[in-house]
């Protein structure tokens, strides 16, 4: 008998005078104190948040802001030097890609390079991170673009593009300033390109509440539930969206930007209806960027390990098609469309539109979410990779400081950037003074540089947008490989990637989510579950199928479910375990009913001693095992069906004369049988620590049983 209060008994063996067998003396486990009440918890909690010292007030303001522990500190002849180049020449590569991104965000040029401007001084006082790169992120400002468009238009303002005008002087201007369509906006006074950056900066802003939130709640696991490969699909799902919103500007083509359901096959619709509209002298521009960039880019990535710093060929392009488009009039010439007026000096703060918070809130969620997401995975991978630290709850309040306060100054989104990390860990970047590095040369271009980008024709930035699109492009050659490591990994890339780019980047992710954990339970639904064998001159058992040359003890069952068991699979492992041992007690049981009948019907007619006889040997007919061993070693957890089952699975077999033991059951499972009254008085449902403990007390409780019955 098993007595389960104060303490538990683990394995215990029958006295017998044959030593063939290993003694194994009972083991008492002796479970810790029950832990405290939540009440006690949430008091002894309230107290600790709620205590005031000098000490603890200095640890607040250090974990706030981390710039107070590392600044004071900073080796100014080891560190000053890498940083002062990864800084400067991540500030020339992040200016073009500003301007180029803003288009994607639905933004004017200026409000590219205030985001790329602020994130990078804000991730200076609240980031843990020394490599990452905060700032425009491609796939965020899609999402912010389709978001912009779609609130734009709603507000009733006039989405085709703006009439060419010329003034006296014969030189054409745009006319920027666009007017709703009806008066009903709330914003009368601004024009299209500011209502199109207040929702931007508004629903920043909520994307920032939403991000310190979960820091605040330490409700970072969210993340979790991003795998590495539904990121990388989304990503790369969205990439074929953001490929397909710049292919007008490669063709010089005035259609409007498809937004919502279905965005991707309506836009290339709308392309192939207009390409007889196209505009040869962007086309061209746009082919001779390609021939320039894309073998500049792989000379970059082919030579990075002898080059001290990458060719900033992007800023040469730009460099050179500005004073092309320039000094040949290409827009007024040939109609090119270009970047217009950027002006110098930053606007006055404004903050957010409240009237929008309900309209945009929704949205602003998955955008938080991806945010964070890739900023504390890349801030980890880059910490792991040079030996220190970060902590991922601080992460999310720097990245969401760097969405809150930029918002007061006509931001949009940011987050960490892989390609321009990379860039920034290779060219030296010790610390994040490299990232104020990059805040000035953005900043002397805010002050100083910007107007002259006024030639500038968007299918360059549409270009270089396109071209920085490589590397999430290229995960399809990591296919094959991605399918040999896990088929079930490849299919949740293959789902969210077509799901991100054929129905929309917001519910791709949630398709993507939805489907990894229904994988997830699949694969807990049907889960292996071998018949084990024992290793030779060891106490080892592994699973006859997978390996050759094992052992299996006479009369003696070892099977292993490898899954939680729960409401999902618990029909799974009574099938599963009835097929395997061969033997269905219920049919067994119901068999020697239907003989036993039979049987008394025999004898009432009494239709002579010959079918009696055979009806006794069929209802006696032996099975082949006396007991049955389960390993339970990969089962987590069990609710309330799975403990049902197991007592089911005990009760029918005991029925037939067969013994069932449990092995290797972990804290959790033990508690769960306990708490489910799994073991009765009077029962022999033994637990043990090892499979090997189990054969061991089966065999020696059989030989038990046959010197008993010799007696």
């Amino acid at each position: 008998t098993v007595e389960f209060n104060n303490v538990h008994s683990v394995s215990e063996m029958p006295e017998e005078d044959d030593a063939k067998h290993t003694f194994h003396p009972r083991m008492f486990l002796e479970p810790q104190e029950e832990k405290r009440s939540m009440k006690a918890l949430v008091v002894k909690r309230a107290k600790k948040t709620c205590s005031c010292t000098p000490a603890k007030v200095k640890d607040c303001v250090f974990s706030l802001l981390p710039v107070l522990q590392w600044l004071p500190k900073y080796k100014l002849k080891e560190y000053l030097l890498g940083d002062v180049m990864s800084g400067l020449i991540v500030g020339v590569l992040l200016v073009p890609q500003s301007i180029a991104y803003s288009l994607l965000a639905g933004q004017e040029p200026i409000y590219g390079l205030y985001t790329s401007f602020f994130a990078s001084i804000i991730y200076f006082i609240f980031g843990t991170s020394r490599h990452i790169s905060v700032g425009i992120f491609g796939v965020l400002c899609l999402m912010v673009g389709q978001v912009v468009d779609r609130e734009v238009q709603r507000a009733g303002y006039d989405l085709e593009p703006a009439p060419l005008r010329v003034h006296a002087g014969g030189v054409a201007d745009v006319n920027t300033t666009i007017s709703p369509v009806n008066q009903t906006s709330h914003h009368p006074f601004c024009d299209k390109s500011c209502y199109a950056i207040t929702v931007g900066a508004t629903m920043t802003f909520i994307a920032g509440v939403y991000q310190v939130a979960m820091g605040f709640f330490q409700v970072g696991f969210v993340s979790v539930y991003l795998s590495d490969s539904l990121l990388s699909g989304f990503v790369t799902g969205a990439s074929f969206t953001i490929l397909t919103s710049q292919a007008k500007y490669l063709l010089g083509l005035d259609i409007p930007r498809s937004s919502g359901i279905g965005s991707f096959v309506t836009t290339w619709i709308s392309i192939f209806r207009n390409i007889h509209k196209t505009n040869f002298c962007d086309l061209i521009t746009s082919l001779l960027c390609f021939l320039v960039l894309i073998p500049t880019k792989e000379l970059n990535e082919h030579f990075k390990s002898r080059l001290k710093a990458p060719i900033p060929v992007e800023l040469a392009v730009i460099v050179v098609a500005t004073l092309a488009s320039h000094f040949g009039k290409l827009r007024e010439n040939y109609g090119s469309s270009v970047a217009g007026h950027i002006p110098t000096g930053f606007l006055p703060p404004r903050p957010p539109d409240w009237n929008l918070i309900p309209s945009v809130a929704l949205d602003a969620l998955p955008i938080a979410i991806i945010g964070f997401a890739i900023t504390v995975s890349l801030s980890e991978m880059f910490a792991k990779k040079h030996g220190y630290s970060v902590k991922a709850n601080q992460e999310m309040y720097a990245i969401g400081f760097c969405n809150i306060i930029p918002s007061f100054f006509h931001c949009f989104t940011t987050s960490a950037a892989l390609a321009k990390t990379l860039v920034k860990e290779s060219t030296g970047c010790r610390t994040q003074v490299s990232g104020m590095l990059t805040a000035l040369v953005i900043l002397l271009v805010l002050l100083v540089i910007a107007p002259l980008f006024y030639s500038l024709q968007k299918c360059v930035l549409a270009v270089i947008t396109i071209v920085n699109l490589r590397g999430a492009l290229r995960k399809f050659k990591d296919l094959p490989k991605m399918w040999h490591l896990s088929k079930v990994d490849t299919v949740i890339w293959l789902v969210t990637m077509a799901s991100s780019a054929l129905i929309s980047t917001e519910i791709g992710l949630l398709v993507g989510v939805c489907f990894s954990m229904l994988c997830v339970i699949f694969r807990t639904q049907r889960p292996e579950a071998p018949l084990l064998g024992w290793v030779a001159e060891s106490e080892t058992y592994e699973s006859l199928s997978a390996y050759k040359n094992l052992q299996t003890k006479p009369g003696i069952v070892v099977f292993r479910f490898e899954a939680p068991l729960y409401y999902i699979n618990k029909e799974c492992f009574k099938s599963t375990l009835y097929k395997q041992t061969g033997v269905n007690p219920v049919w067994v049981k119901a068999a020697k009913k239907k003989a036993a009948k039979r049987m008394l019907r025999e004898k009432e007619v009494d239709s002579g001693g010959k079918l009696t006889s055979i009806s006794v040997e069929l209802v006696s007919e032996p099975l082949g095992f006396h007991t049955i061993v389960i390993d339970c070693c990969a089962m987590q957890f069990l609710d309330t069906a799975g403990i049902r089952a197991l007592k089911e699975v005990c009760k029918d077999y005991r029925e037939i004369e067969v013994q069932v033991l449990l092995a290797q059951c972990n804290p959790s499972v033990r508690s769960s049988l306990i708490r489910g009254e799994f073991f009765k008085e009077g029962e022999d449902h033994l637990l043990f620590h090892s499979v090997h403990q189990a054969v061991d007390f089966a065999l020696g409780a059989q030989e038990h049983n046959r010197s008993c019955a010799s007696k």
